[in-house]
């Protein structure tokens, strides 16, 4: 673990370090293909991305994205791994990356790889670059040397988000620390 010489905010830098060193995103082969309900799937959705402190994910959420046509319709009001990927990538990304923007992405993706192949290498880069943004471990060698601009927006995407973690998981710690500050005065 990193050490933070900020004086008050060491603590709770550290506790924000703790939450995020064992995130990690399941890759396509470990999703469930059983066939998930909604709420299983909100609920398995926002288990897997609860570290990162972000809005969780919703049914109303879900269905919308059916409606955009982000996702396709369950089967039988049934969800497969390819709609949960698609969602914790959705999920993920959507602070930085608008509707329009993700069925670019959706798009780009299906022209350059299969889903699982993409949803793999997402998995990887994003918890590289969180666990470097974080201090946990330098960023590591090869992953993101690539000459493709599909990989290249991803990386860029990954790169926001991330940012958009670490500043507001900063920020309410922050917020966390002048409040306890306060009540002890």
């Amino acid at each position: 673990m990193r050490a933070v010489y900020n004086g008050h905010m060491e603590k709770g830098v550290n506790n924000m370090i703790e939450a995020i060193e064992g995130f990690r995103l399941p890759r396509y082969a470990q999703i469930p293909d059983v066939g998930l309900y909604l709420e299983q799937v909100v609920r398995y959705v926002n288990t897997h991305l609860a570290p990162l402190g972000e809005p969780e994910l919703t049914s109303s959420m879900v269905s919308n994205y059916v409606k955009q046509g982000l996702i396709s319709s369950p089967i039988k009001k049934s969800y497969t791994a390819e709609h949960l990927a698609r969602l914790l990538f959705i999920a993920v990304v959507k602070p930085v990356v608008p509707l329009e923007g993700l069925r670019m992405m959706f798009s780009i993706q299906g022209d350059n790889y299969t889903l699982p192949t993409a949803y793999d290498y997402f998995c990887d880069e994003f918890e590289n670059m969180l666990g470097a943004a974080f201090g946990l471990a330098p960023a590591r060698e090869g992953l993101g040397e690539t000459q493709s601009d599909a990989k290249d927006l991803l990386r860029n995407t990954i790169v926001a988000t991330v940012n958009k973690v670490y500043l507001d998981r900063y920020l309410e710690e922050y917020q966390k620390q002048r409040e306890e500050a306060s009540d002890e005065r």
